[in-house]
């Protein structure tokens, strides 16, 4: 299985919780994944943004069974009565996405979610299955999991194996002070003369790297900078010494949510495609080939869309910046050479 380049960008990006999120490994079962606390809501509710610690704001949101898409479910699901969701969080959790939350026990997070939002479409229970990340791909190959919501990329790899429902841009991010002037455009030519930090090792740098040398080539100066820690990169926000953060779209998002009370709040100043700038990088929900899931899912999600309680979740989570026009069934993904 190829590195799940945006998750791992993303854990990387992530520096609050950790305390509580870590009670996640608690809950693991021997063979790394467990059925995971959530919450309940009443008929023809779900209640998106609870007990985040702040990540999110809490929104009570209309959604009911649609008849004309629960009848697409395969038979078997249909029986069962229940959507059971892959989520992958386990040990550690990555806000805003998928952690435990502020009870120390509910697993919350803006997948598990929309994971219930497009199960009570389907007129589904949701059961959430919380695991680690490579569990989470044999709960699907196995059937103990039918699909899984967890800032799963799109490529062109994992098709030979699953089919997607797109549900939201993998982008990633500018965060500044809020103070700042400056915004990224979607034009790298706007980070010449800029001094920009980023992670070791990610997909981020790989893209800052490749506009660094453009700009050397038309004889301007991009000055790329690594710091050994999280609490290091944000020191240097904070004091002046870097103009800006690159890292995943969603870290960016929660790190926004957490200094708004602070004396150095933060904002984001432009996304890119994780996929570069000739692909749209897409997250999708992920169900084994075949299964005929992805379609009512897609479904699912674009009634969603069209309803206005997607517009409403992404807001809850402060990524509004991350929403599709729709959702597909395998759209074009990373390329086999980039995947």
């Amino acid at each position: 299985m190829p590195t799940h380049i945006s998750r791992r960008s993303l854990i990387r990006g992530v520096t609050a919780a950790t305390a509580v999120v870590s009670l996640a490994a608690s809950l693991s079962a021997c063979g790394g994944d467990s059925d995971a606390a959530t919450t309940t809501d009443a008929a023809g509710t779900v209640t998106v943004g609870r007990l985040s610690n702040g990540a999110a704001k809490t929104a009570e949101l209309n959604v009911t069974e649609v008849k004309s898409i629960s009848k697409e479910l395969p038979a078997s699901v249909r029986r069962s009565g229940r959507l059971t969701i892959g989520v992958g969080a386990l040990p550690d959790g990555f806000p805003p996405l998928a952690y435990i939350g502020s009870d120390q026990k509910t697993l919350t997070g803006a997948e598990p979610d929309f994971g219930r939002l497009v199960a009570a479409v389907l007129g589904l229970e949701p059961e959430l299955k919380n695991s680690t990340w490579e569990n989470m791909f044999v709960g699907i190959d196995s059937g103990k999991v039918d699909v899984a919501f967890a800032n799963i990329t799109d490529t062109e790899e994992r098709k030979k194996k699953y089919d997607f429902a797109s549900y939201r841009k993998d982008d990633v991010g500018f965060e500044v002070l809020k103070s700042s002037k400056w915004n990224f455009g979607g034009d790298y030519r706007n980070l010449a003369g800029k001094t920009v930090a980023v992670d070791n090792g990610t997909n981020q740098e790989k893209i800052l790297l490749e506009w660094q040398t453009k700009l050397k080539q038309e004889g301007k100066q991009l000055t790329v900078k690594h710091f050994a820690s999280k609490n290091s990169t944000y020191l240097a926000l904070n004091g002046g010494k870097i103009d800006a953060y690159f890292a995943a779209n969603p870290g960016v998002a929660y790190h926004v949510t957490q200094t708004a009370k602070s004396p150095t709040p933060t904002r984001s100043a432009g996304t890119f495609s994780g996929a570069g700038a000739s692909l749209q990088g897409l997250i999708a929900a992920t169900t084994k080939k075949d299964s005929g899931l992805a379609e009512p899912i897609a479904d699912a999600v674009n009634h969603l869309i069209e309803n206005g309680q997607y517009a409403k979740w992404l807001s809850a989570w402060n990524l509004s910046n991350e929403a599709v026009t729709t959702s597909e069934v395998n759209p074009p993904g990373l390329p086999l050479d980039n995947s």
